[in-house]
C-alpha cells in the first residue's frame, strides 16, 4: 500500500473492496473512508472517476454537497455490508431482489443524452457522412461519485458466486474477499498477520 493509499486485496471485486475500505465495525485497525476527502481518494485510486473530474468536484462542489455525498456513500455501504453478510457463503436466491430497492434507486439516476455533431476526423466517414452520434452523461457531483460504486455493487450481485464470498477469520480483521481457490478452503485474507495461511488453503 502506498503512503496515504488504501489497501486492496489482489483481484478482489470493487464492490467488496469498497466495503473493506469503509472499515469493519467492531474490528480495530480497519481502514475507513471517514469523510468525503477519503472517499474521493479511494474513487480516484480505483480509477472509477477520471482524475480531472475529481479535481473539478473538489474545486466546485460545496462542503455541504460533499458531506451529503459522503453520508450517502456510507449509508449505501452499510446497506451493502448487511446484504453481503446475509447472503455470503451460499448461492444468491432470487428473493434477494426484494432487497435491492436502495441500490436500484441510485442506479436509476444514470442519465445520458445523445447528440449529433461533426466527426473530429472527417476522413473517418461512415456511409459518406461526416457526422456522428455521441453520448454525454448528465450528472451532479453526488451522482458522479455514487454511481460507479453502485455499479460495482450491481456487478458483484449479478456476476459473483456468493457461495465463494468469505469474511477473513483472522483476529481483528473481518475483511470480505472472494475465495478463488480450487477447493474453496481459504479462510483468511492475505494481508498482514492474516496472510499466515496453511499452504493447503491455497490449493
Amino acid at each position: 500500500m502506498k503512503a496515504g493509499g488504501f489497501r486492496s486485496l489482489v483481484a478482489q471485486p470493487t464492490g467488496l473492496d469498497f466495503l473493506n475500505a469503509l472499515g469493519t465495525p467492531g474490528h480495530r485497525g480497519s481502514e475507513a473512508i471517514s469523510d468525503c476527502d477519503s472517499l474521493l481518494r479511494w474513487i480516484e485510486e480505483r480509477k472509477l472517476v477520471a482524475s480531472d473530474a475529481i479535481a473539478s468536484i473538489r474545486a466546485n462542489a460545496s462542503s455541504d454537497e460533499l458531506n451529503a455525498v459522503s453520508a450517502e456513500a456510507k449509508a449505501l455501504g452499510a446497506w451493502f455490508r448487511d446484504f453481503v453478510d446475509d447472503f455470503k457463503g451460499k448461492p444468491l436466491p432470487p428473493s434477494a431482489v426484494d432487497r435491492l430497492q436502495l441500490l436500484n434507486g441510485i442506479l436509476v439516476r444514470d442519465a445520458q443524452i445523445e447528440q449529433i455533431d461533426i466527426r473530429d476526423n472527417l476522413n473517418d466517414r461512415i456511409a459518406g457522412s461526416g457526422f456522428r452520434r455521441s453520448t454525454r452523461r448528465i450528472s451532479r457531483p453526488a451522482d458522479m461519485l455514487l454511481l460507479p460504486i453502485a455499479q460495482a455493487m450491481a456487478e458483484l450481485i449479478c456476476t459473483a458466486d456468493f457461495s465463494s464470498i468469505r469474511v477473513c477469520e483472522g483476529p481483528c480483521c473481518g475483511t470480505f474477499f472472494l475465495d478463488g481457490t480450487r477447493k474453496r478452503t481459504r479462510r483468511r485474507c492475505r494481508t498482514g498477520a492474516c496472510g499466515r495461511l496453511k499452504l493447503s488453503a491455497l490449493v
